[in-house]
């Protein structure tokens, strides 16, 4: 149920989403004796669009996320007993039609993890992550990173694949089930920075603690820095999935997933 219920209110609340609503509504109001109202939620809809697309909002919404956990660049860990990798950095669907792994933006999920195994060569590594899609798809991100580490020359009798699950609280509960950890050993969790908060959050509450090594850094760090805007297509991306991040924060902690509101070193 939680998982149905985030995925449409994911889609319906989203701010590019909403902020298209309302000019629609809006739009459609004009035509109506309600013409007023219409004339409103149009201008707060470009209004908001202006907003996100032109702004510094998605650096901001952003750049506390991806510093909440010290670059792992900085602090080199010790070596490690095992590497967690979670889902999220591949199109699962245009793989199984090209038939070749089709990576995201979130692409270091799946590369980092190569020079972490050459480095840490007595590591395990686990790819954890399945099918997203809200009416569930065949083809699972872990036959593509199956195939990407494969086609990489990493030695497959390293890894270990959970498939099954769909979302954060699903990676932290299968991967503690699937690995059995050890009191004292370490773990290492491979994801993007903005995401990292939510999920150290949810793999304590399940019992298993991990040391962040976060990837995929899309936010400025000097978020007032002037420049001349770029494509609002990337400026709504990162509002997306900042807001995504933080509104999963709140959800998490409200239904008891996490300890904590925004999770700390």
């Amino acid at each position: 149920m939680f998982f149905l219920a985030s995925k449409i209110l994911g889609f319906l609340l989203a701010p590019v989403h909403v902020a298209i609503f309302l000019c629609a509504i809006g739009a459609a109001l004009l035509f109506t004796r309600w013409r007023a109202w219409g004339r409103a939620l149009t201008t707060m809809g470009a209004l908001a669009l202006l907003l996100m697309g032109f702004t510094p909002l998605g650096d901001m919404l952003a750049a506390s996320l991806e510093g909440r956990f010290r670059e792992a660049s900085r602090d080199p860990p010790a070596a490690p007993d095992g590497i967690i990798v979670l889902g999220g950095a591949a199109n699962a669907e245009l793989s199984a039609e090209r038939i070749w792994p089709v990576l995201s933006e979130a692409a270091e999920r799946l590369t980092t993890p190569i020079a972490l195994m050459r480095k840490y060569p007595e590591a395990r590594l686990v790819f954890s992550g399945g099918s997203a899609a809200l009416l569930g798809f065949p083809y699972s991100e872990t036959k593509v990173a199956k195939q990407f580490w494969n086609d990489a020359g990493l030695d497959d009798n390293r890894v270990i694949y959970e498939g099954r699950s769909r979302n954060t609280l699903e990676n932290a509960v299968f991967t503690r089930e699937l690995v059995q950890p050890k009191p004292g050993e370490r773990w290492l969790l491979v994801t993007s920075a903005m995401h990292m908060p939510r999920a150290i959050g949810v793999f304590r509450k399940a019992g298993f603690p991990v040391i962040a090594f976060p990837v995929d850094y899309r936010a400025r760090r000097d978020v007032w820095r002037l420049e001349f805007p770029g494509g609002a297509v990337g400026a709504f991306a990162l509002v997306e999935s900042a807001a995504h991040e933080w509104a999963g924060l709140v959800a998490y902690r409200l239904t008891g997933k996490t300890d904590a509101l925004f999770p700390a070193p």
